[in-house]
């Protein structure tokens, strides 16, 4: 198909990727190397965005048109007197926006300015302490308003196409522009942000009044309308992927799937990962959640639109490092092999403190090595463990958290040997930092993450790029620790004693990450832009819904044996084969493996004959209470089992977590929960797949 002329709008709290001085976050740099590649392509790109106080400088450095736009307006914002105590039921801001354009690289850049989106000239975001305490915490909702009137009012009934990044930053648009004939809309998740994450829902009804969108919001649920388990509720906040808000509160992924045209996301796994939670502690309650539907019934509108690597990082040659200045420079032995480590500081989510153990523990066991660990901070690092550590492996260990020139960080990763991601709770969408650190040759030891897999380290031999560590989903995880030392000792041997090999992985990492340039970013946006711009319809791929069960999305021929099995689906099965013994059979064994003992319970109450009389026994027997008090548990692939007991009624209560200790490989064993703990225990069980499920208390 021929690619048509568009006129592509991005549009976003932040694009100011153009110029180092404004960058805050990776986004801006994405949207600049995204626009400029889509006007590489011939297509009119227009860029909305705030000005955030900046224009003075802005004019300093560019020519900025101010243009003929004034708009004069009351912003009514209904705040929640459960937060917002002191405030009045509704703030009323006055507004008076104004235009501002840059022409830069083809792309047109488009300014608002008005009282509040000025505000926080340095930060640009507000803080979070800022909620129910002062009314810039609405400065992002202020700009979603003036881009919507400013995208009505500039462009009118010119076509185009907004692609708008982050649920958060845009859950009005796709509603307020959805009856507009001359706009299509594109969602994208930059983020893993918690997927049934929600404002409130007054507030979001009497803007889309304000903005003429006759949208009906989704119908208030009770807080624990589910019936999921206490613990399992409690026990989200800790995995931060869910947290449970009032019944009056609407969540904003829906308003943006529901209607937007399409979906955008950054990798295949990051879509994966959004579309079912597989094999987390979230897994099971996202199924019986609203927001699982909303997932479904727009399945078909989800693609992969990519991410990229920069092109200053892909055009930079690493044979032009002086890895002895570099590393000498440092204080650290250029002979020895080296690890890197570059990310913002963000203990949970980069799993940092899992990592700064991990060489504790290495170069304590007196591994001869070298580390470069970059936690960058503008306020510095508060834990001092971390400074414990660097002091203590003076010359090994170089620890650094200021921003430095991006060719310096170049010279890190091509001075290193291996670049260290062992990110945590699935945040990642793509990882630039590992990418770019692959660039560089450095072979990357990196959590099995979804939204990092395309950077292959957890590969089989043949195609790998690296070494794995098992996913985490738990503060201060000792299991991640452990693997990680484990990890970096196997990869000092390679080094050593086979270079060969090592060489071939790195030669295999650079070329793995050199694919994703912001060209190829551009075609896989094009591409999907194309089929929305000519009015082709979406259509979810049947590998996509195998992948996640939806087997109500598919006829009988698409579904295959093998994706039943794998979902211990047994219906589903016989929509493509019969079920004799030897099927029940295989879907027994998947289900065992997975600790899906639901469904080796509905094999055996339909089949019973196809599961061996000792399989049946350790499934009955797996979990058992002793006259004494003690909880046995045997499952021999579980790496780690917990007590998760909930404490009191609300779902926002922390539950109490007991670690069971282990005896022996498989089994374990601690204290029943008594009698003052009430009803509602679960196991929490870490396999070690790395997959984290639940398992019920009493069995038989």
């Amino acid at each position: 198909m021929t690619e048509p002329r568009m006129h592509i709008i991005e549009t976003y709290f932040e694009c100011c990727g153009f110029d180092h001085t404004f960058l805050q976050g990776g986004t801006s740099v994405y949207l600049w190397n995204l626009s400029r590649a889509f006007a590489a392509r011939g297509h009119r790109v227009s860029i909305v965005t705030p000005a955030h106080g900046r224009l003075d400088d802005l004019r300093g450095r560019y020519e900025v048109e101010d243009l003929p736009y004034d708009d004069v307006y009351t912003l009514p914002i209904v705040l929640d007197p459960d937060v917002w105590t002191g405030f009045p039921a509704e703030a009323e801001l006055t507004l008076h926006t104004t235009a501002h354009r840059i022409r830069l690289d083809g792309v047109d850049l488009y300014f608002l300015a008005n009282e509040y989106l000025n505000r926080l000239p340095d930060t640009f975001y507000p803080p979070y302490s800022a909620k129910g305490h002062d009314l810039v915490f609405f400065k992002p909702l202020v700009f979603q308003v003036d881009s919507v009137r400013f995208l009505r009012s500039w462009f009118g009934d010119e076509r185009a196409l907004v692609h708008a990044h982050e649920p958060y930053y845009h859950y009005l648009l796709p509603a307020a522009l959805r009856d507009d004939p001359s706009k299509l809309v594109v969602s994208n998740v930059q983020s893993n942000m918690p997927i049934a994450k929600k404002v409130y829902g007054p507030k979001v009804r009497r803007l889309f009044e304000l903005l003429d969108a006759n949208v009906e919001l989704p119908a208030p649920e009770p807080p624990s309308g589910d019936g999921a388990p206490e613990a399992i509720r409690q026990y989200q906040q800790l995995t931060h992927l869910h947290y449970d808000y009032p019944p009056d509160h609407v969540a904003i992924y829906e308003l943006t799937a529901d209607h937007a045209d399409l979906i955008d996301f950054l990798s295949p796994g990051q879509l994966d990962f959004y579309a079912s939670f597989r094999d987390t502690p979230f897994e099971r309650l996202f199924r019986r959640l609203p927001i699982a539907r909303v997932v479904r019934r727009n399945a078909h509108k989800m693609f992969v639109g990519g991410c990229a690597i920069s092109d200053e990082w892909l055009g930079w040659d690493p044979a032009t490092v002086d890895r002895a200045e570099v590393l000498g420079g440092l204080g650290l032995d250029p002979a020895l092999p080296t690890f890197f480590h570059n990310a913002r500081y963000a203990v949970h989510h980069k799993g940092q403190v899992e990592l700064i153990r991990a060489v504790d523990r290495v170069l304590t066991a007196g591994l001869a090595a070298n580390f470069i660990v970059r936690c960058i901070s503008g306020n510095g690092i508060d834990d001092p463990l971390f400074h414990e550590i660097a002091e203590r492996h003076r010359g090994r260990l170089h620890l650094e958290w200021e921003r430095v020139d991006e060719r310096r960080v170049f010279s890190y990763a091509a001075s290193a040997d291996f670049g260290l991601f062992p990110s945590k709770f699935e945040m990642d969408t793509f990882l630039i930092a590992q990418g770019e650190a692959m660039v560089a040759g450095a072979v990357p030891i990196a959590t099995d993450q979804r939204g990092m897999a395309h950077f292959r380290h957890a590969d089989g031999p043949a195609t790998s790029t690296g070494f794995a560590v098992n996913r985490s989903f738990a503060e201060d995880d000792e299991l991640l620790t452990a693997a990680l030392a484990g990890r970096i000792q196997e990869a000092v041997t390679l080094w050593s004693r086979d270079p060969g090999r090592y060489r071939e992985l790195s030669t295999r990492a650079a070329a793995v990450a050199r694919v994703f340039t912001w060209a190829h970013c551009a075609e896989l946006h094009l591409a999907a832009f194309t089929r929305l711009w000519t009015g082709e319809p979406a259509v979810i791929p049947a590998g996509r819904a195998l992948r996640h069960g939806w087997f109500d999305l598919l006829s009988d021929g698409q579904i295959t044996p093998d994706a039943a099995v794998e979902h211990g689906d047994s219906a589903a099965y016989e929509r493509c084969a019969p079920l004799d013994t030897e099927a029940a059979s295989r879907i027994f064994r998947a289900a065992w493996e997975r600790a899906d003992f639901a469904a080796c319970e509905r094999v055996v109450e339909r089949l019973p004959d196809a599961v061996p009389r000792q399989d049946l026994a350790r499934l009955r027997s797996r979990c058992t209470l002793t006259g004494d008090g003690r909880l046995r548990y045997r499952l021999p692939h579980a790496e780690r089992v917990e007590l998760v007991i909930p404490t009191g009624a609300s779902s926002r209560a922390l539950p109490e977590v007991r670690a069971l200790r282990r005896t022996a490989p498989g089994a374990f064993e601690g204290a029943a929960p008594g009698p003052d703990a009430g009803p509602g225990a679960m196991l929490l069980l870490t396999l070690d797949s790395g997959r984290v499920t639940w398992d019920e208390v009493r069995h038989g």
